[in-house]
Parts: structure tokens; C-alpha cells; sequence
């Protein structure tokens, strides 16, 4: 559903970027510093597809691994769903791959693949809600309650620890930062059935970031790529809303799954201005 351009090679995302300060921006990012618009593509003749086949009234949706390039391997793990209203295909979540190896989809006598229930199936160990809970709880307290428990490390779940530990101390005595789940709009989850009973699981999650200043006299001052939310306008608090679609394989057996990748974006931010700020304006 979105992508972003920030942390981690630029695929993942997880801090508003903001610094505690004097300073303040009062313009738009200037044209030098901006990056030329460059729209991700992929090859038509190296994409892999995983078609399922589906019964009479179901919705349409096929997944696919996508590359870059001609010949090259996977770097990206697309839904492609149909929309009911216009029956036109869309591309409707994408996740960066931590790996280009991606697990084994079990295919029908027709070769097509199998599709399974994404939440409340009990042949698996865990489903898209139970995959979600663990991901935000990644977020909220570095996998400390369930995040751990549900996921085996990987890649991708120890830079979402990653984001929780560094964001959260980055201001040290000055401020505070705490992730907490969102309100999710994006409720569909897709899966696929693996040669070894489990599953691949996609689905996508809400989550917010609120800094906060630790006392009065202390203001945030928005960075350059939050000029759209904040305009540039100090702060006493913000609020990140960061949209994400997650894919995670899931065992057959009562085992952690594995996160293998995940995408974030922001959109939105939003806080109070600082006091000084109010009453000049």
C-alpha cells in the first residue's frame, strides 16, 4: 500500500527525524535538497506468480515475487487484488524481502496455489492477527511480551527491536518516545499454503511514534520531510502515524514464525506548537 525512502537502505522506517533545539523551519525543503522522483518498477518477464485458485465469490488476488531486473532475483513480495467495484487489478500491498529465497507455496494437480484462511486457521501456529499482535509488540516494547514469543529471530524482526531500542533513547534526559498500535484500515490478509503444512502470510499494520519533550523550555523542531504535516512549526509533542505491510512464514506446528519482511511509510504527524509559537502567531 505505501513505501517509503528512509531508514535501512532506504525501505524501512521508524523515527519522525526530529531534533530537540533552538532552531526552527519556517519553509519548504529547498529545491537542492530534494531527491529526484524515482518511481520503483519491475521486470514482467522475472516476476514470479502465485495465482490461487478461488471459489465462485471470492475475492480476486494473486501474490507475486518481483525484481528489479530482468533475470534477477526477488526483491520484493507483492498482492495483487482485484477491486469489486471497478474489477480492475491493483497493486494493493508490497513488502521489501529480507532474502530473495522465498519459502516453498504447495500448487494444486493445475499448478495453481493454494490459498488458505489468513485468520482463525487452526492448522497453523499462528494467523494474521496473532502475526500482527507480535509486530506491534515489537514496536511497542522491543518484542518484550509477545514479539519474542512469536517470532524466531530474523532479519527483519531484529530491525524492528532495532527501531524500538534506538528511537526510544535517541533524546536521552530531553524527551521520550513511545510506539504504541493504531487504529488499522487495512484489515485484508492474504495466504498461502507451503509444502511443510505451514503457511505465508501476508497482512499490514498501524502503529504510532509520539515524542514528547521531558519538560517546559524544551521544543521538537519538525525535520525537512515532515514539512507536509508540521510546517515547520516547533513543538511540544508529535504523533507519527506509520502505515506497514508485514510477511511472515508460519509453521505448521506450534513453532515461531518467521518475519521475513516488512515495509513502513508515515502518513501523518501531527502535536501541540510550543507556547512562544501560539501567541506570536
Amino acid at each position: 500500500m505505501y513505501e517509503t525512502a528512509e531508514k535501512s537502505a532506504g525501505r524501512r522506517t521508524g523515527t519522525g527525524h526530529s531534533e530537540c533545539g533552538p532552531t526552527t523551519e519556517t519553509e519548504g525543503l529547498p529545491k537542492a535538497d530534494r531527491k529526484p522522483y524515482k518511481p520503483w518498477s519491475y521486470d514482467n518477464s522475472s516476476a514470479r506468480l502465485y495465482i490461487p485458485r478461488l471459489a465462485a465469490g471470492q475475492s480476486r488476488w494473486f501474490a507475486a515475487a518481483l525484481s528489479e531486473q530482468k533475470s534477477k532475483a526477488p526483491s520484493r513480495l507483492g498482492v495483487f487484488a482485484e477491486g469489486p467495484q471497478h474489477k480492475r487489478w491493483e497493486l494493493v500491498s508490497v513488502v521489501d524481502l529480507d532474502s530473495p529465497k522465498l519459502p516453498d507455496i504447495a500448487l494444486d494437480s493445475d499448478g495453481y496455489a493454494i490459498a488458505v484462511a489468513a485468520n482463525g486457521n487452526k492448522q497453523i501456529a499462528a494467523d494474521a492477527d496473532l502475526l500482527r499482535t507480535g509486530v506491534l509488540d515489537n514496536f511497542a516494547t522491543g518484542g518484550a511480551n509477545t514479539g519474542k514469543k512469536i517470532f524466531t529471530p530474523t532479519k527483519a524482526n531484529k530491525e524492528q527491536i532495532e527501531v524500538h531500542d534506538e528511537t526510544g533513547t535517541r533524546y536521552g534526559s530531553q524527551g521520550t518516545t513511545v510506539f504504541a498500535g493504531a487504529d488499522n484500515r487495512y484489515k485484508d490478509a492474504y495466504a498461502l499454503k507451503t509444502t511443510d503444512g505451514g503457511a505465508l502470510i501476508l497482512f499490514s499494520h498501524t502503529h504510532t511514534q509520539t515524542d514528547a519533550v521531558a519538560h517546559s523550555g524544551l521544543q521538537i523542531n519538525p525535520g525537512k520531510d515532515d514539512a507536509a504535516w508540521l510546517h515547520g512549526v516547533p513543538r511540544t509533542s508529535i504523533e507519527y502515524t506509520f502505515v506497514c505491510n508485514d510477511a511472515a512464514t508460519v509453521p505448521a506446528k506450534a513453532e515461531p514464525s518467521r518475519l521475513i519482511g516488512y515495509t513502513c511509510a508515515r502518513t501523518d504527524a501531527s502535536g501541540p506548537p510550543v507556547a512562544s509559537w501560539s501567541h506570536s502567531a
